[in-house]
């Protein structure tokens, strides 16, 4: 899996990249754009994609009663996408404890590399049969933390921690 400890010195860890992702026609909207709701949706899409490699999948809520919920979202929308254009997520997660995983998501052009949107989330673990949150078993937690590992010797993109506020006027 990509981002956990290499194992060849020259190894680079690198985010987790998706498979690339198409844009569907209903998603577009009167502007002529993919509309800002479907953009959650290719985020969305991608996390489960890493989640699967994190062994947090949907065989995970059936055989072992755990899943997670996203508790915090913050998109930003940098560079508009169209019908067509192809598209692929890529996933840094930035830190993880016994109950939560701070994820980075960009949103990137697959063919032209260029940066369309970001995403940062708080997601929690859950057990379902309580329906409240609860820690990782502990064989989740030790890839979680494989990965954390790998991931914080990644250069942190532009970005992370930004919050929604008016630009300050400068006197």
């Amino acid at each position: 899996m990509k981002g956990t400890p290499a194992t060849d010195p020259d190894d680079k860890p690198e985010p987790f990249q998706c498979s690339v992702l198409r844009i569907e026609p209903q998603w577009i909207d009167y502007n002529g754009h993919l509309n800002m709701a479907y953009y959650n949706v290719l985020f969305d899409r991608a996390t489960d994609e890493f989640w699967l490699e994190l062994g947090i999948g949907p065989d995970y809520v059936k055989t072992r009663t755990g899943s997670t919920f996203t508790a915090e979202c913050h998109l930003r929308y940098l560079r508009e996408i169209h019908l067509d254009d192809p598209v692929r997520v890529s996933v840094l997660l930035i830190a993880a404890d016994e109950k939560r995983l701070h994820t980075f998501e960009e949103l990137r052009h697959a063919t032209e590399g260029w940066l369309s949107a970001t995403s940062e989330n708080m997601t929690v673990h859950i057990d379902m049969a309580a329906r409240k949150v609860a820690p990782f078993p502990p064989d989740i937690r030790t890839r979680i933390q494989a990965v954390v590992g790998a991931h914080s010797l990644i250069t942190r993109p532009e970005g992370i921690g930004r919050k929604v506020a008016m630009p300050s006027k400068s006197r």
